[in-house]
């Protein structure tokens, strides 16, 4: 399956039995810059993801040479251009309602059940940090380059790397990353914890993840979908919150036909098959 009714992102399946689906950033021309039709888009190709039953995993990646080097410097040029029109009350109140639809677009990461693994190479700079850290596994090749770099546009960091990122890689290191926005390699990143593993270059990477997802696809869905977001409920949560809550989701779901055939096929020493979601 290809879809190419979106200006800024292609989806394709890994291959016809496969419930691994690519979604790539799709404007290789501009580094694929985030612009106003990504914004709209990426949610939107998000929630078709999520609710296709075909659709198990989804590995996030960028088309061309970059991931993606940040926000379309158009598309600020625009905001601030529109800023001045209106009375200043209003204009800030409009401004703030952009920024939260924007960072929207980027917790609908968050909020697709189904696992997003980035898949980076080239550059991943400004907001392509801020799409990674919302991800569930971030993978990346050696030559890949990463910046935080809002600071050198007199911007404050503001779709949700400051909020992520130092519960990835510690606070300590979010706030240097963050102020200096200096650029670092696929291995420091590695060294950070912002990726899972590093690959030699761009063909073992994608083999390396479609690998991991086919892995992750072949398992029961209403686990794969729990553990995502219990993962992340229980991120800004006490323990006993936490707790509290994977009790509640797995008395829910936990009596399943997905757990009397993982029980079975392990019994029988076969590969589970389990139904779709």
């Amino acid at each position: 399956m290809e879809d190419s009714n979106y200006k800024t992102l292609q989806i394709k399946r890994k291959s016809p039995n496969s419930s691994v689906f690519d979604l790539v950033i799709n404007r290789p021309s501009r580094g694929n810059a985030l612009s106003a039709d990504f914004f709209t888009e990426f949610p939107a190709a998000l929630s078709s993801l999520d609710r296709n039953p075909d659709v198990a995993v989804v590995v996030l990646s960028g088309a061309g040479k970059h991931f993606c080097t940040g926000i379309d410097l158009r598309l600020l040029n625009s905001i601030t251009q529109n800023a001045g029109s209106a009375e200043e009350g209003r204009t800030r109140e409009k401004l703030r309602r952009e920024i939260k639809s924007m960072q929207q677009t980027v917790t609908a990461v968050e909020e697709c059940r189904k696992p997003v693994i980035a898949a980076v190479h080239g550059a991943c700079i400004g907001g392509g940090v801020d799409i990674i850290t919302a991800c569930d596994l971030r993978y990346c090749t050696e030559e890949a380059e990463f910046s935080v770099k809002e600071v050198d546009l007199a911007i404050t960091a503001d779709l949700g790397t400051l909020q992520r990122l130092p519960g990835i890689v510690g606070f300590g290191n979010a706030a240097e990353l963050a102020l200096t926005a200096r650029h670092f390699s696929g291995l420091e990143a590695k060294r950070l914890g912002l990726v899972s593993r590093v690959f030699g270059d761009r063909a073992a990477m994608e083999e390396g993840v479609a690998q991991i997802a086919e892995g992750i696809a072949g398992r029961s869905p209403l686990a794969i979908i729990g553990t995502k977001r219990v993962l992340i409920e229980s991120r800004d949560m006490a323990m006993q919150q936490g707790l509290d809550y994977v009790a509640t989701w797995n008395s829910a779901v936990l009596l399943s036909d997905d757990l009397k055939e993982a029980v079975s096929a392990h019994l029988q020493k076969r590969k589970p098959l389990f139904a779709k979601l």
